[in-house]
């Protein structure tokens, strides 16, 4: 997918209030605090910013359908290009709000962060974020990284966990989008971790037709895919254990500039997080990348069948 040149912005340290636990074990920001009561408002409308991938231009339709039946007026920049390209974005105001997930995010923010627990990132990241950004209740659903190999691959070294591929240092291929190469959660974190060096690094796609097909031919030995990801079954791929727990949990967070985070959103946002499962995220990546059915049109059919839209 190609991606679209958008306005950088720096960041800036900022602390932000605490964070107060749900009945329903999503957490959310304290109403009272400065970063998320009374600054904002949604009345200009809000313009949602997704990166690269299927999954997350699905997130970014779904926030914008129920967003709209709200009454807020949205515009969608989809496929606008990597973390590391729309989260200045955002900090700068070219988009308002984005689909995050927790441990990416928080990794992206501060590497040196050991938190693994849901609760446990969304309090680091609020320290994490720079000023002017929030991060509202984190979803049931989640999606993680997934280092995948094939069956076949998998008999012939012996393969069932991230340990098991430093027995085979300097002999396999890794395929992935060109960032995963300087990743904590990629080849940086596989080898500080897990001591692993890859043959070669083949810089792919983001869990696309690229790097799937790559594996496919054998022209890869290892893939970084996502859990969300239907092909992996269907294809009988063996997604590598990971013991030293390298990858964090990955829930659907949204990440949203103070300046159009009001109730309106909020409560808009927050009702779409406790109705998507993971289980049904996973289809509806399936329906835009096995069906070719449009992100779009997906969102909305699922927006309506799950009542969140009139």
């Amino acid at each position: 997918m190609n991606r679209r040149t958008v306005l950088g912005g720096l960041f800036a340290a900022a602390s932000v209030p605490a964070l107060s636990a749900c009945a329903s074990g999503i957490t959310s920001l304290d109403s009272q605090g400065s970063s998320s009561g009374g600054g904002g408002s949604s009345k200009g409308g809000v313009t949602i910013g997704t990166a690269n991938f299927t999954e997350n231009q699905v997130l970014g339709y779904l926030y914008a359908a129920v967003l709209k039946a709200a009454g807020v007026k949205v515009k969608v920049r989809p496929n606008l290009g990597t973390r590391e390209i729309v989260i200045p974005a955002l900090k700068a105001g070219d988009i308002d709000l984005l689909p995050e997930y927790q441990g990416a995010l928080l990794n992206y923010l501060a590497p040196k962060d050991t938190s693994a627990e849901p609760g446990a990132m969304q309090n680091a990241l609020t320290l994490a974020l720079p000023s002017g950004l929030q991060v509202l209740p984190y979803g049931m659903a989640a999606d993680s990284d997934a280092f995948v190999v094939t069956r076949a691959t998998a008999q012939k070294y012996g393969l069932t966990s991230l340990a098991d591929l430093k027995k085979q240092n300097g002999r396999l291929v890794i395929g992935a989008a060109p960032e995963v190469k300087k990743r904590q959660v990629g080849a940086v974190g596989l080898k500080d971790v897990y001591g692993i060096e890859f043959k070669e690094f083949k810089s792919l796609d983001s869990d696309g037709p690229l790097v799937k097909g790559a594996l496919k031919k054998g022209d890869v030995d290892v893939a970084n895919l996502f859990t969300t990801d239907t092909d992996i079954k269907a294809n009988d791929w063996v997604v590598l254990t990971d013991p030293l727990n390298l990858i964090p949990s990955q829930h659907i967070v949204p990440l949203i500039a103070d300046r159009k985070a009001d109730s309106t959103v909020r409560k808009a946002l927050a009702r779409l997080g406790n109705v998507l499962t993971t289980d049904q995220l996973t289809q509806l990546n399936s329906q835009v990348d096995n069906d070719k059915k449009d992100p779009e049109d997906v969102a909305g059919a699922y927006a309506k069948q799950h009542g969140l839209v009139k």
